[in-house]
């Protein structure tokens, strides 16, 4: 790598790094005032409330990564064109450096977006469920005070006779009437807080399931063991994506070549193909010096951010069948951006881009 590719490989770099800084740092910021009244709620922490925040970075941060990269290449090239770097580049025949340093400031990006995307977010993903049963299980051990009703969220009322050291408990009861349509109760001689493959459950033992329907019809089965889930009485709602939270090497690993991965694998890697398009695109309008004197000029921010919504506006509703859909936006914005690209280059051909830098 030459010593002009390093520099303006560090130069757009540093631009896009600031600008992701400042981007998270909002992001995070924006987490913590989401986060702060239910995780106080709960009685937990600030170590947990940030915690929470930060594991909640990569999901988010995944979808400003790509404009942040091209946003950053803009400022560096508009720089360059203000301090004339821009132009004695050109003018040198040093052409090729340049372009050499747009394509690998584009292979960082493209890796890094990758390895969040396929590594950093489901790992995330699954920290954060696992961190939250815990906390639903941290609830519940503290609200079973022997000889008292507790109402752990609205619609939830548990009670036990009495606690061992061990941490089993005894005569407890349980009623959950959050959903009018299926009212349910749990009593059992004893109960623990256990775990398994699903997180935190509370094994019930010899005991009864009472439930009424909205039709007011009322039924009732006994058990042996029950498994109860611990986020079924602290949550109003379930819903726990294994595929989410599982990395691609592990779903290659564990599931194949199966279509339901193939579209995992499209829809996570499909920030890549933003990336190289975003970048080629912005190479395309701001990587070529100009003389003309404009008294309008549309910053390139605007024009990233309003590329970044037309593609996944395109995307969103593109009329395409499967996992073909996912990609339409960014394949038609990589087209364009090569094109514009190619046309760009055509007009300095008559400068010679054979010396290399």
């Amino acid at each position: 790598m030459s010593r002009l590719t390093r520099y303006l490989l560090k130069l757009f770099s540093l631009e896009a790094m600031a600008l992701f800084a400042v981007v998270t740092s909002l992001l995070f910021l924006i987490q913590l005032l989401r986060l702060f009244d239910s995780i106080a709620a709960r009685g937990q922490g600030l170590l947990t409330l940030m915690g929470q925040a930060l594991l909640g970075i990569p999901s988010v941060g995944i979808v400003f990564l790509y404009i942040c990269l091209g946003i950053g290449l803009g400022r560096a090239l508009r720089n360059m064109q203000g301090s004339s770097e821009l132009a004695i580049i050109h003018s040198s025949r040093l052409l090729a450096g340049l372009l050499r340093a747009i394509v690998a400031y584009i292979g960082f990006g493209v890796v890094a977006l990758l390895l969040i995307a396929h590594i950093v977010e489901p790992l995330s993903q699954r920290t954060a469920s696992r961190w939250s049963a815990s906390i639903a299980a941290d609830i519940v051990g503290r609200s079973l005070v022997p000889h008292k009703f507790i109402n752990l969220v609205g619609g939830v009322t548990v009670s036990i006779g009495s606690r061992a050291y061990d941490g089993s408990v005894s005569n407890f009861f349980a009623d959950d009437n959050r959903d009018p349509a299926s009212r349910r109760s749990y009593l059992a001689d004893t109960a623990f807080i256990g775990q398994d493959e699903r997180g935190y459950v509370l094994q019930l033992h010899d005991g009864v399931v009472q439930f009424q329907t909205s039709a007011k019809d009322y039924g009732e089965f006994s058990f042996d063991r029950y498994d109860l889930v611990l986020d079924q009485l602290t949550n109003e709602k379930v819903d726990v994506d294994t595929i989410a939270e599982t990395t691609s090497i592990d779903l290659i690993a564990g599931r194949g070549w199966s279509k339901e991965v193939q579209t995992v694998l499209i829809r996570r890697s499909v920030e890549a193909l933003r990336v190289a398009a975003m970048c080629l695109l912005v190479a395309g309008l701001a990587g070529f010096p100009s003389g003309a004197r404009r008294r309008i000029e549309i910053p390139i921010e605007l024009v990233v951010l309003g590329v970044a919504f037309a593609e996944r506006g395109l995307t969103a509703w593109a009329p395409m069948p499967g996992p073909a859909a996912r990609i339409t936006g960014g394949l038609l914005l990589l087209v364009i951006a090569v094109l514009a690209l190619a046309w760009r280059l055509r007009a300095f051909r008559p400068v010679s881009i054979r010396r290399m830098a």
